[in-house]
C-alpha cells in the first residue's frame, strides 16, 4: 500500500471516529437498528467528507493527532489560564482600567489544527475574543489591553498556551 493510499485510509478512519462520537453523545437511542443506521450514515459521510476534515496537505507532518502526555497536560493549563484571565478581567472592570483594543499579531504554531485549539483557547479566557484567524494571524478583541506592539501583545494574550499547544503538535 503506498503511503497516499495509507494515508487517505487514516483520514477516513479518523472522520469515521469523530462522526461516530458526535452521533452517540448526540443520539437518545442506543437500540441496535438505531446504532447500525448511525455507524452506515458515519460511514458514507466519511468517505464523502474526509477531505474536508484532515487536509491531505497534513499528510506526514504528524499535523494531526495530538501528542498523549502533553495532551493530557492541556486541560489544566487551560483551566488556569481560565482563572488568571478572569481575575484580571474582575479587577480592571471594577477598577474601571480596563482599555479595550483590537490587536494583531501571529503564531508559530504549523498546523491549522494547532491554530484552531489555539484561538479557541484565546477565546475561552475571559476578556479576550478571536476575531479572524488567517493563516497564522490572529486578530483578537482584548478587553485588558497594555499594549499595540504586535509581538507584545502576541505574548500577553497567548501566554504560555501556544508553546504547550506546540508541544501536542509537531
Amino acid at each position: 500500500m503506498t503511503p497516499r493510499r495509507l494515508w487517505r485510509l487514516v483520514r477516513v478512519a479518523a472522520t469515521f471516529c469523530v462522526l461516530c462520537v458526535v452521533w452517540l453523545l448526540f443520539s437518545a437511542d442506543g437500540g441496535w437498528l438505531s446504532v447500525l443506521a448511525g455507524v452506515s450514515c458515519a460511514a458514507l459521510i466519511a468517505l464523502a467528507s474526509y477531505d474536508t476534515f484532515i487536509d491531505e496537505h497534513e499528510a506526514g507532518k504528524r499535523m494531526v493527532f495530538p501528542r498523549p502526555l502533553p495532551a493530557l497536560a492541556y486541560p489544566a493549563r487551560l483551566i488556569g489560564a481560565m482563572y488568571a484571565s478572569s481575575f484580571r478581567t474582575l479587577r480592571a472592570l471594577a477598577a474601571g482600567s480596563a482599555t479595550p483594543r483590537i490587536v494583531h499579531f501571529r503564531t508559530r504554531l504549523k498546523s491549522d489544527l494547532a491554530r484552531v485549539v489555539l484561538a479557541e483557547a484565546i477565546t475561552f479566557t475571559p476578556g479576550t475574543i478571536v476575531i479572524d484567524l488567517d493563516e497564522d494571524h490572529l486578530l483578537v478583541h482584548w478587553l485588558n489591553s497594555s499594549t499595540r506592539h504586535s509581538r507584545r501583545a502576541g505574548d500577553a494574550v497567548k501566554g504560555r498556551l501556544e508553546s504547550m499547544i506546540g508541544g501536542m503538535w509537531v
